[in-house]
């Protein structure tokens, strides 16, 4: 059998009891003791940890401005409808239609012989909100246009439409107004 080391110094006279047991505790509590940690200055960080903050500022800020923008663009949605819900027409109630453009289809609304005329001298504006088309005044119309490009849909006859181009072949023909299609 082998001997431990503390016993074989023992037997050989290196040391005596007390230097042994002595020896014993000290290892006893290095084992519980928790490693030491090098100092502060020291310790090195890897050359990206710098950039790290400075991204996440830019994500952060990047992340504000979109939530600020949809705020934006709700608050001027609600004031858009409450632009509509105050100042649009009565639904007509009739089998006539007023026939416009929008975008690249033809689309239609109720329209009696007055919202007609108010359409035709650009008194009244079409606008779209909610996937429903309202009648509303050309002021409001015009004020909801500042807010919302895509809510504004027309208001009659536009002044640029008035004058005909000169490279329309049918400039000398005149549209009578009160065609319906």
């Amino acid at each position: 059998m082998s001997t431990s080391l503390r016993d074989q110094l023992l037997k050989v006279g290196l040391i005596n009891q007390q230097q042994a047991n002595a020896a014993e505790r000290q290892q006893q509590r290095q084992e519980r003791r928790p490693p030491q940690h090098k100092p502060a200055a020291s310790v090195q960080r890897p050359p990206a940890a710098p950039a790290a903050p400075a991204a996440k500022v830019a994500r952060d800020q990047a992340l504000n401005r979109r939530q600020q923008e949809k705020a934006e663009h709700k608050a001027r949605l609600a004031q858009i409808k409450q632009w509509i819900d105050q100042n649009a027409l009565p639904p007509i109630e009739g089998e006539e239609f007023y026939h416009f453009v929008d975008g690249a289809k033809i689309r239609r609304i109720p329209a009696n012989a007055a919202v007609r005329e108010g359409l035709q001298r650009g008194e009244l504006a079409i606008v779209r909100h909610a996937g429903r088309y309202h009648l509303v005044p050309a002021a409001i119309g015009a004020r909801i246009r500042e807010r919302d490009a895509h809510a504004f849909v027309t208001s009659g006859v536009l002044k640029d439409e008035a004058q005909p181009n000169s490279d329309d072949g049918y400039a000398g023909f005149v549209v009578p107004d009160d065609l319906m299609w």
